[in-house]
């Protein structure tokens, strides 16, 4: 059994997927870029700006399963272009603080949507 999670304040989907799925204790996130609840790309040009707004993404569709960044053990990072990391990883420090979870980093050539820099998708566990 699962639930699928549409959360309030993200933008629609652009195909067919939910913004999360609960399975048991585990929470799957889809990929999060770097979009208002509108749908418009937050951050032209700048990865700083687009990682602040895809975690803030991920937060609320955590939250809307439940969970929090603190309940997150995996993340993959979807980069347009790897030299970008440093930046990345100075604003994951301050979103996940404490928690590092496993993490995997690949510098892709094309995003679905023009203008993004950015992709996370993450996985977390639900507190017992």
């Amino acid at each position: 059994m699962h639930t699928l999670v549409r959360a309030q304040g993200l933008s629609e989907p652009i195909s067919h997927y939910s913004d999360a799925v609960v399975a048991g204790r585990t929470v799957y996130v889809s990929g999060q870029g770097a979009f208002d609840a509108r749908g418009r790309l937050v951050g032209a040009n700048d990865v700083v700006a687009q990682t602040r707004q895809v975690l803030e993404n991920m937060k609320t569709a955590l939250g809307a399963a439940g969970a929090t960044l603190d309940d997150v053990v995996k993340v993959t990072v979807y980069l347009a272009n790897r030299d970008d990391r440093p930046r990345v990883n100075e604003v994951r420090k301050e979103y996940f603080r404490a928690n590092k979870p496993a993490s995997t980093l690949i510098e892709i050539s094309r995003f679905a949507i023009e203008g993004m820099l950015i992709e996370i998708e993450a996985i977390a566990v639900l507190p017992s």
